[in-house]
């Protein structure tokens, strides 16, 4: 296949390739779908938050907006405004992608908008009940009702590939705690639907794994530090170790070079990282460098050490 450049070094075409990018509203979820659209495939983008209708989280991004940034980027996206923890809305969204384009290829079960919802210093005991079981449901339902209703459609070709999005490897989680009762447990039970998935898959010829960023300079995690993209080193007055931080883009990269690649399938069921991805397929960032977050954590920061990215981006 001709490959395509722009920091996504050596990096296949996806022309004719369908793929759903559930949670494309912001963050990682739009990165993915403005990379896979870059590669050729036609992105459906979902989301609550329309230009018309704002989410329970309150932000401007939208999926339209997302929708406009896959074009600009020389690809095609279809916004379709979805609530993912509603079974018939979902049901609804993979039936039109199946009358429209007959065929599957990628689903990235990105969804989760439980940012504002966990805290980080209540206990099991002392945390909202009816908020942490919220933020399950957000994390954890919504990837298992998407996969339900898509899985058909994408066995009826080999090759498909879900990739189910989480924070942190599977090695990195189950040796430490990540701090909050129930976001450890949303993000490391993603984490095992894709090695689940995978098994289950495998004998159809499709791919499921797991995929981390590492620390990411979302829209949500620019606001908290009071930066931009443009200005965001002035945030490591704050927190120095947000040297290694990443845009979304290396995500998005990370997922476009796993669709393309005609070998996925060696990953199946596997937990893996943009970083790490990197250095396989050889894409960067936008700025050109190939962070390592999830080493640096463990060898920097984790350490107690003071921040420093030599050798880590």
């Amino acid at each position: 296949m001709p490959s395509v450049t722009i920091g996504r070094m050596n990096q296949g075409r996806l022309d004719g390739k369908i793929a759903v990018v559930a949670g494309a509203t912001r963050g990682a979820g739009r990165a993915i779908a403005v990379e896979l659209g870059a590669a050729g495939a036609t992105v459906y983008v979902t989301g609550r938050s329309t230009r018309g209708q704002r989410s329970e989280i309150d932000r401007p991004e939208t999926i339209e907006e997302t929708a406009d940034l896959v074009a600009a980027a020389g690809g095609r996206a279809i916004p379709v405004q979805v609530d993912h923890l509603e079974s018939g809305q979902v049901k609804a969204l993979i039936e039109r992608v199946g009358r429209e384009q007959g065929r599957l290829d990628v689903l990235v079960n990105n969804i989760w908008g439980g940012e504002s919802l966990f805290s980080w210093t209540d206990r099991l005991w002392e945390h909202s009940l009816d908020t942490g079981l919220r933020i399950l449901r957000l994390a954890v339902d919504t990837h298992i009702i998407t996969s339900h209703h898509a899985l058909p459609l994408m066995i009826q070709n080999p090759g498909g590939l879900v990739v189910e999005m989480t924070d942190g490897t599977a090695d990195y989680n189950a040796e430490n705690y990540r701090v909050s009762f129930f976001y450890d447990l949303a993000k490391t039970s993603v984490l095992r639907m894709a090695f689940a998935q995978g098994k289950e898959l495998a004998p159809h010829g499709a791919t499921a794994v797991a995929l981390t960023p590492g620390w990411m300079r979302s829209e949500i995690m620019l606001d908290a530090f009071g930066v931009t993209e443009a200005n965001w080193r002035d945030a490591l007055a704050a927190q120095p170790h947000f040297a290694i931080s990443e845009t979304p883009a290396y995500t998005g990269r990370a997922v476009a070079a796993l669709a393309a690649d005609p070998q996925v399938a060696r990953w199946n069921g596997r937990s893996l990282s943009s970083g790490q991805l990197a250095q396989v397929y050889g894409f960067t960032d936008i700025d050109g460098s190939r962070p390592d977050a999830w080493r640096y954590l463990v060898e920097v920061q984790d350490q107690g050490k003071p921040a420093d990215v030599t050798s880590y981006r």
